[in-house]
């Protein structure tokens, strides 16, 4: 048994999510962390919403609300859309709770202590129209080291290399095109230099793990070549004040939202500790040198969990050249992988909430069952190259391998069983085709779960329906229906609770990916439809300030299946089925064209 966080990127908080962000991050985290449970792992899946920063701020005045009601009114639209994926967090919280704050500010002291942030001097970059600063991430330009006109003002996705927004040529406003105002401001620098021999010794480890993905262990020791000390602090006055003398009562003065937001992952693991009532808790999942922790991501965040957020760790712990000691929270375990996948596009164009291309998941999900989401993420999603989400293909992969496939194969087990004996029969003497097709779905729990394991869901997914197409084959050649004399009753028997038992074998194969549908076929076998545990949004009190309240996801995963075989029940009554996936209508797909105009 392994203790196995699963660390999940935080949704930003100044909308509702799109399918491209759960693509990247939530629909595989999910996966896993099914999986690792049944597996016999103990694994504490948490995340949250990110709350704050200049966007937050830019979206609450459009709205007319202030940020904290702009930051309480999304957070509640993602809790519902994640949910709604049956995304199997242990804790989703926010950032804008006390526990959050105080945890990021120990962080903080602890970075400082040992000496590894800079007071310097910098320029930061102001709005001419609204004076209000802009971060890094609002101002594009060009790239003064590979020439890409797109790098952001903290660094280019084409070549990798950190950036300063002064940095850029023909500087300009991602909000209104602007070009921004450079001014003097004091700030603290984390000293990445300080600490790049350290990161290196880490990335080189991961590297000889094999563990990680090569385009992600690829662009981590990258931007290792040019490191430099990196702003912590912000001139904004929406985030976490800075906990020092001289700066707690400068109102415009904050740290850095990816300073706060990737804190996150030990905050909210406190945060559950602390609501089970065993405050400590939480450091048999960072304190312990044996426990995994994996972190879930789309590749824009590569940085910030491949450089800032180890540095933060190696820092406080004091491992960088400058040397220290670790504050009350001990030494903090580094990433045991930063599992990144690429990006979603949409009919072969980026998502733009903006310019009106884009599929909300509550809109998805309005319209289609999250399991056909959920599987098409798994079969084609972005795991190590961008994909592409076009209706079409959503349609196909919906009818030609969930409703054709998996969702045949149930039903004509179930009606072929309850038609006959009404309840799952006994089996006679297997035949060798019999041992062949149940020895072949039992060695999925194997491959598959090897696949999982590696982060390779798309191998895996495709090794779990090759089985449901072996076990569709040895039904179509054996042809049960036509067994209908009495001296075949007991060989129809046989055949059918063959059928039985690979439809149980592989729908707990294909329940980390499927657990909607996989509640539904143990029901339609005669089960009680709690093979996948589902999450719950719980209303719960700050439990550092009583007076606010929010909504949290959690959920009681202690009765996950064994990743294994479990023999099916003799004589469990099993009738006639309903479909358990929709087939969905060719004409969908010009309908929902037609909606995207």
């Amino acid at each position: 048994m392994n203790r196995v966080l699963s660390a999940v990127a935080w949704p930003y908080a100044n909308g509702p999510r799109h399918i491209g962000h759960v693509a990247g991050f939530g629909v595989p985290s999910d996966v896993f962390s099914r999986y690792s449970r049944m597996a016999g792992d103990e694994v504490l899946m948490v995340s949250g919403s990110d709350e704050h920063g200049t966007p937050i701020l830019i979206a609450a005045d459009e709205a007319g609300m202030t940020p904290q009601e702009l930051a309480d009114k999304n957070h509640r639209l993602i809790v519902e859309d994640l949910v709604s994926l049956g995304i199997s967090y242990d804790l989703y919280t926010r950032t804008t709770t006390r526990n959050h704050e105080s945890v990021v500010q120990e962080l903080f002291l602890g970075v400082y202590e040992n000496g590894y942030f800079l007071e310097e001097t910098t320029y930061g970059a102001i709005s001419p129209s609204t004076g209000r600063t802009l971060p890094d991430r609002y101002i594009e330009g060009i790239c003064p080291n590979c020439g890409y006109d797109g790098a952001r003002g903290d660094q280019c996705d084409s070549c990798g290399k950190q950036l300063d927004p002064q940095d850029l040529e023909e500087p300009r406003s991602r909000i209104n095109g602007e070009t921004p105002e450079f001014v003097e401001t004091q700030h603290f620098f984390l000293d990445l230099p300080a600490l790049a021999e350290a990161l290196r010794e880490w990335l080189d480890e991961r590297e000889a793990s094999g563990l990680w993905r090569p385009n992600v262990i690829r662009f981590s020791k990258n931007i290792l070549d040019e490191i430099r000390p990196r702003a912590m602090t912000r001139d904004i006055d929406w985030g976490i004040t800075i906990p020092l003398e001289g700066w707690r009562d400068e109102r415009t003065k904050k740290l850095y939202v990816w300073f706060d937001a990737v804190v996150g992952y030990l905050s909210a693991s406190i945060e559950w500790a602390r609501r089970l009532g065993e405050p400590d808790r939480w450091r048999e999942w960072w304190n312990d040198p044996e426990a995994l922790s994996y972190y879930f991501m789309g590749k824009d965040n590569i940085t910030f969990h491949a450089q800032i957020w180890p540095a933060e760790l190696l820092a406080y712990a004091g491992k960088g050249s400058r040397g220290g000691q670790p504050r009350d929270l001990g030494e903090l375990n580094l990433p045991t992988e930063v599992v990144s996948s690429e990006f979603l596009t949409m009919e072969g164009r980026k998502f733009s909430s903006s310019k009106k291309v884009v599929i909300y998941v509550r809109d998805l999900l309005s319209r289609y069952q999250p399991d056909a989401f959920r599987y098409f993420v798994a079969a084609a999603g972005p795991e190590s190259q961008d994909a592409d989400f076009t209706w079409a293909e959503f349609v196909r992969r919906t009818n030609d391998e969930l409703v054709a496939g998996w969702g045949n194969l149930v039903n004509r087990t179930a009606n072929l069983i309850a038609k006959n004996f009404g309840e799952i029969p006994a089996a006679g003497a297997l035949q060798p085709e019999d041992a062949a097709v149940l020895a072949a779905t039992e060695a999925a729990f194997d491959t598959v779960g090897a696949l999982i394991g590696q982060h390779r869901q798309k191998a895996a997914i495709a090794e779990a329906m090759k089985a449901v197409g072996e076990v569709n084959r040895y039904v179509s050649e054996l042809e049960p229906w036509k067994l209908k004399r009495e001296d075949q009753r007991e060989r129809l028997g046989t055949v059918l609770n063959v059928m039985a038992q690979c439809v149980s074998d592989l729908n707990l194969v294909l329940s980390p990916f499927l657990p909607f549908s996989a509640n539904a076929v143990d029901v339609a076998m005669g089960g009680s439809g709690e093979i996948a545990p589902m999450p719950t949004v719980e209303e719960v009190a700050d439990l550092d300030d009583a007076a606010r309240s929010y909504p949290i996801i959690t959920g009681e995963y202690s009765d996950f299946p064994e990743w294994k075989r479990r023999p099916v029940e003799v004589g469990r009554p099993v009738a006639k089925p309903s479909p358990v996936f929709v087939k969905l209508d060719p004409a969908v797909v010009e309908e929902e064209l037609d909606r995207l105009g």
